[in-house]
């Protein structure tokens, strides 16, 4: 197989799944230009059109979404072939796709991408951080890292840390609003709650502990944001509460910009980890990767909570 049809089908299926040309075109690395040239190259080698082009959307065409399948199974049979090659080589290459949380990738993915690169030069490492939901097979990922309690899934999951999670609030906010003792107190109209919240969820809870068991609480408040920073700047400018990781936290709590509340029904913990497709499982790149963060981040938290 020609190496420039390679470089035309990977155009292609990135197009198809971001549903854009210019961030197909970024996510390959060439130009808008070059990544609709090769669109078209490949519409002319099999004669069908495979997107519907108008100045403001993309689609693709009944033959372009039957041709997906195709080479998006091609494009992994030549991936696991690379794997293959390069495990038996112990000179893994290629790039690999990662998402992770805004704060959490901030403090202990992106810190490390540098030294795991010096490390295996021939890994391009494309990192995505974001806090709202991920669908690795929608997005073509080949990581995710993600904070909350894995469910049951399609994908792998490995384990990292469970990391305990903890309300707070301002000195600001408890002098105007109380001292909260319990989540009970956290749905009445006297406390507002900061919420991370993404399109599409129409209702929010909180799960906490109690003496009777977990348990959830409906929880409300005028401010919400998809970004977990803002939240936290929120929190600290005595707008609201807050739910948080203690690693977040953490400097907050130890220096009495943030204090704890509610202590009577502290949230339930969550799990650090990440997915990856079944696939990936045998793809030494991903495989390094994951190990190297894996011992990182371990590193990484626990030095964030002394």
């Amino acid at each position: 197989m020609e190496m420039s049809y390679v470089k035309q089908l990977k155009i292609f299926v990135r197009v198809y799944e971001l549903g854009n040309m210019s961030a197909a075109a970024r996510d390959q690395r060439v130009s808008p230009a070059v990544a609709s040239s090769r669109i078209a190259e490949l519409e002319s080698h099999l004669g069908v059109r495979l997107f519907n082009r108008t100045t403001r959307s993309l689609q693709a065409t009944e033959q372009g979404r039957l041709f997906y399948d195709g080479a998006n199974a091609v494009l992994s049979a030549i991936n696991a072939a690379e794997a293959t090659v390069a495990e038996y080589t112990q000179s893994p290459k290629g790039s690999i796709f990662v998402a992770a949380p805004l704060g959490l990738g901030r403090r202990f993915i992106a810190p490390y991408v540098p030294d795991f690169k010096q490390k295996y030069c021939d890994i391009d490492v494309r990192l995505r951080l974001s806090d709202r939901s991920i669908d690795l097979t929608e997005e073509g990922l080949d990581i995710a890292f993600f904070l909350g309690v894995p469910q049951d899934s399609s994908h792998r999951i490995r384990a990292i840390a469970e990391c305990e999670r903890v309300l707070c609030a301002a000195p600001e906010y408890i002098a105007k609003r109380g001292m909260p003792k319990s989540g009970q107190d956290l749905i009445s109209d006297k406390h507002d709650c900061l919420i991370l919240r993404f399109p599409g969820v129409r209702e929010f809870q909180w799960l906490l502990n109690t003496t009777s068991g977990p348990k959830r609480f409906p929880v409300k408040g005028p401010y919400e944001s998809d970004d977990g920073e803002v939240l936290t700047d929120w929190a600290l400018k005595g707008h609201g509460i807050i739910n948080k990781p203690i690693f977040e936290v953490a400097r907050h709590l130890k220096s009495g910009a943030l204090v704890a509340v509610a202590e009577e029904t502290p949230p339930s913990s969550v799990f650090l980890a990440c997915l990856y497709p079944h696939k990936k499982h045998q793809d030494p790149k991903v495989r390094l990767f994951i190990d190297y963060m894996v011992a990182h981040c371990k590193d990484a938290l626990a030095k964030s909570m002394l």
